[in-house]
């Protein structure tokens, strides 16, 4: 199982933080990252279950979720390049928000692990994006 793991720190409460991440459908805050978000299916943006469809090509089902811990885990079912449905498989995003109460700022945790013939092009691959959806996330809170 090979992992991706990417963090950052933003000017805002824990609460806040995990008030805008919490609903898998509302990607507000990655301005210039997600362009679209598709719903799929039923589920409201809180629920087991719950699908979305980021920029027409990243395919994604959330897990779990726990607001007490500040936790999210999703699936990405299917996406572009080295992301396909056959070339990585059991691929699971897990998103968590810390309290840095020395200054009610906070601290976000964004991993992955996954299975693939072929690690470095999917890790190459994935943390740019990474990098770039936390890094709207800490411009949200600028």
């Amino acid at each position: 199982m090979s992992k991706i793991y990417n963090t950052v720190t933003v000017n805002a409460s824990s609460e806040d933080v995990w008030q805008a991440l919490q609903d898998f459908h509302n990607l507000d805050w990655a301005t210039g990252v997600v362009t679209k978000v598709d719903v799929v299916g039923e589920h409201d943006g809180s629920q087991i279950g719950a699908k979305r469809i980021l920029n027409d090509v990243w395919h994604e089902t959330m897990q779990s979720v726990d607001s007490d811990a500040r936790v999210f885990t999703y699936s990405i079912d299917d996406g572009p390049g080295p992301m396909t449905k056959d070339a990585a498989l059991n691929y699971t995003g897990r998103v968590q928000v810390f309290a840095i109460t020395e200054n009610n700022t906070s601290f976000v945790e964004w991993q992955s692990t996954f299975d693939s013939a072929d690690e470095n092009e999917i890790v190459e691959f994935n943390n740019p994006v990474y990098r770039a959806l936390l890094g709207a996330l800490k411009n949200h809170f600028a």
